[in-house]
């Protein structure tokens, strides 16, 4: 497996699950593109585009750092018009980028309801329509979307419907884009942990740093995500992959590896369908006391 000579676009790739992803993909040589908001660095954000080409360029890769809001069509439109004239085309898109506010409908204003369905659903939207032009004309075309499995669980809206909603959107492309691209020959696929990953998002917005310790890595996400595109996008398309289930069927079997404190009890993450057991003898619970 090799992604020697490919093009990444990948939203929100100045940190976290992004950035992963594309190192991942440097280590083998790959170009990408690192289309996200953070130019200026933020005390409770780590990482720009800038901070992230340096460590895609260490890893062996090749960098285009891209001040973009994917809510803005003409910013995504220049974005992945540039990424496709600096490096020829454009042969992956990783949907990333995403906000999230775990609050209730009357907590939910409008102005938060407009950032999360603007940047995670319609954002989705807009940057995969942008780059299919140019995913047509690729050898092996993937778009992966960080986004859950359609589980219409009352429980995965209760708490948290303008949120859920956001994020089923993202899945949503996946289900009618994966149909819709077939003949095409574009592969549409979604990934999403089984656990919480140890990223800003879960520091700031849910569980602070003791909540980090019952997390696994990023790692388990990029290496995923990884065999992903080295998948046959024919004949590969319109799944819906928990993390460690996709990658225990691909062969893995060491999933303490991507444990953050292996003392811990994992944190279960949203949206995983109850009909989805972790793999046999994959355990959420403490390794050791």
């Amino acid at each position: 497996m090799s992604l020697k000579g490919k093009t990444l676009f990948i939203s929100g790739a100045s940190r976290g699950i992004g950035l992963a992803i594309a190192l991942r993909a440097a280590r083998d040589g790959a170009s990408i593109a690192i289309a996200a908001k953070t130019a200026e660095p933020n005390p409770k954000l780590p990482g720009t585009i800038y901070t992230a080409a340096k460590e895609i360029e260490a890893a062996g890769g090749k960098a285009l750092p891209i001040v973009c809001d994917i809510r803005f069509e003409d910013q995504v439109q220049a974005a992945v018009d540039q990424t496709a004239a600096k490096f020829g085309g454009i042969d992956i898109l990783v949907n990333n980028a995403s906000a999230i506010s775990l609050t209730g409908t009357l907590q939910t204003d409008m102005k938060r309801y407009d950032l999360m369905n603007g940047i995670n659903a319609r954002g989705t939207y807009l940057v995969s329509r942008t780059c299919i032009p140019y995913l047509k004309k690729a050898a092996n075309p993937h778009v992966l979307n960080l986004s859950p499995p359609l589980d219409m669980n009352p429980k995965w809206f209760a708490g948290h419907t303008a949120y859920s909603m956001a994020k089923y959107g993202m899945s949503m492309c996946v289900l009618g884009m994966a149909a819709e691209f077939k003949d095409d020959g574009i592969a549409f696929n979604a990934l999403w942990p089984r656990t919480g990953i140890a990223t800003a998002a879960i520091r700031n917005a849910l569980a602070g740093d003791e909540g980090m310790k019952h997390c696994r890595t990023v790692n388990i996400l990029s290496d995923a995500a990884y065999i992903v595109f080295n998948k046959k996008a024919k004949e590969f398309t319109g799944n819906f992959l928990i993390d460690d289930t996709f990658l225990a069927a691909n062969g893995v079997t060491d999933f303490d590896q991507y444990r953050v404190d292996p003392t811990k009890d994992l944190m279960p993450d949203f949206f995983v369908p109850d009909s989805v057991p972790p793999p046999a003898g994959v355990s959420l619970k403490a390794l050791r006391a």
